[in-house]
């Protein structure tokens, strides 16, 4: 390991695959990284074919990389998106601010709730109650408290 080397950094190594079947398939050499992550207390172990770019400037872009996965299954599993409706640029590009911006809007709320949401409770929560007459903010604190009952009403 370099002196410069970053503090979280345990592995900079080149490797070869050894195997007769990924010897063939890929023949160069590659560079193994292994990073402790102080965030979650784990090793990540990265496999690139980059020589070039610094240790620490490859993590970042694997974990900015995950982030950018992480948002697109939020997006097909929490707000039911499967597939663009369109397919031109303007579509597509239309259709990912939509779901960054409901994305942002869902955790300011949870982040802003007392209660403690987890963020799918959140979304299936919200769905259910669309059409109920409530005080959002009201209701984001103390989700199981029945809303008062309105004068006139049987």
């Amino acid at each position: 390991m370099p002196e410069t080397r970053a503090q979280n950094v345990i592995i900079d190594e080149i490797i070869e695959l050894k195997s007769e079947q990924t010897k063939k398939k890929y023949t160069k050499p590659l560079r193994r990284i292994a990073v402790w992550n102080d965030e979650h207390g784990y090793v990540v172990q990265l496999l690139t074919n980059n020589f070039k770019i610094a240790t620490s400037t490859l993590a970042e872009l694997y974990k900015a990389r995950w982030m950018i996965e992480i948002f697109f299954r939020n997006i097909k599993q929490l707000l039911k998106i499967k597939s663009f409706i369109g397919t031109s640029r303007n579509a597509v590009e239309t259709q990912i601010w939509t779901a960054l911006s409901t994305m942002l809007l869902l955790c300011w709320l949870k982040h802003i709730a007392k209660y403690k949401w987890g963020l799918a409770n959140l979304i299936v929560s919200l769905r259910l109650n669309t059409f109920t007459k409530i005080e959002l903010d009201k209701w984001l604190n103390e989700p199981f408290t029945p809303p008062p009952e309105i004068e006139g009403e049987e």
